[in-house]
């Protein structure tokens, strides 16, 4: 992580209403690689992807995004700077077809899309399921198909950094090894991810690193080979310890 990174929370308090949840949390994020946060469950770490994209202010602390301020950004100049937010479970319109589904992604956007059409057909061409079913009813497709098109139509925004939260939730197995391979091959070409995932060993696998949150501070955050092999976090996170 020698390179300027594409994130960076500095002493980050934020909470809802009374309720604090994150504790003075500091971290950086690696450009152009996978970082998958992992913890128990209320550590904070939706709230720490709410917080990076505006829909949560923090109360105090600095949030970067590519070395600039972006703690009080909208969530419009967010999206201006490449920073796309894919939230956990699905969020499609099922009445509307795949296209239309896909051109939505630009809404938020505004007028700063003037491809359009060429950017639509470019994402389609990306994913041959989605492109056969383009003009078909969204609620015809299968679980890990709807998370593609959340995936498509954020990618029309030509990301920087998706922060994606539980992508292989309700996934089959097949299913969810096909999401992780495609955010692998987003990496390869240069887009940054941070990933929240409850299966943790498997997001790991194809991480570059990993972050480990509890009680709203960063506990852990190194190489992803690193905490797979920690026998603290094996025991916790990972279903046992692990073989070291």
């Amino acid at each position: 992580m020698g390179a300027e990174p594409i994130v960076e929370l500095e002493n980050v308090v934020a909470g809802y209403g009374p309720m604090t949840i994150l504790n003075g949390t500091s971290f950086k994020i690696a450009r152009g690689a996978i970082t998958t946060m992992i913890g128990p469950n209320g550590a904070g770490k939706s709230t720490v992807f709410k917080t990076i994209f505006g829909l949560l202010r923090p109360r105090s602390g600095t949030i970067r995004v590519d070395g600039r301020d972006a703690t009080r950004w909208s969530q419009r100049e967010l999206i201006a700077a490449g920073v796309c937010y894919i939230p956990q479970g699905r969020n499609i319109f099922p009445e509307l077809s795949v296209r239309h589904n896909v051109e939505l992604g630009a809404v938020a956007a505004g007028p700063s899309i003037t491809d359009l059409p060429a950017r639509l057909e470019a994402a389609l061409d990306r994913f041959p399921a989605l492109r056969r079913k383009a003009d078909r009813q969204a609620s015809i497709l299968s679980g890990g198909e709807q998370k593609q098109l959340e995936i498509v139509r954020g990618l029309l925004l030509d990301p920087k950094l998706i922060l994606i939260d539980e992508p292989s939730i309700g996934l089959s197995p097949l299913m969810a090894q096909e999401t992780f391979a495609l955010l692998a091959e987003l990496r390869r070409k240069g887009v940054s991810i941070l990933m929240i995932e409850q299966n943790a060993r498997s997001a790991l696998q194809i991480s570059d690193y990993g972050l480990v949150l509890e009680l709203g501070q960063t506990r852990m955050h190194d190489r992803a080979e690193a905490i797979l092999n920690d026998p603290r976090v094996g025991q916790l996170f990972l279903g046992g310890a692990s073989a070291a």
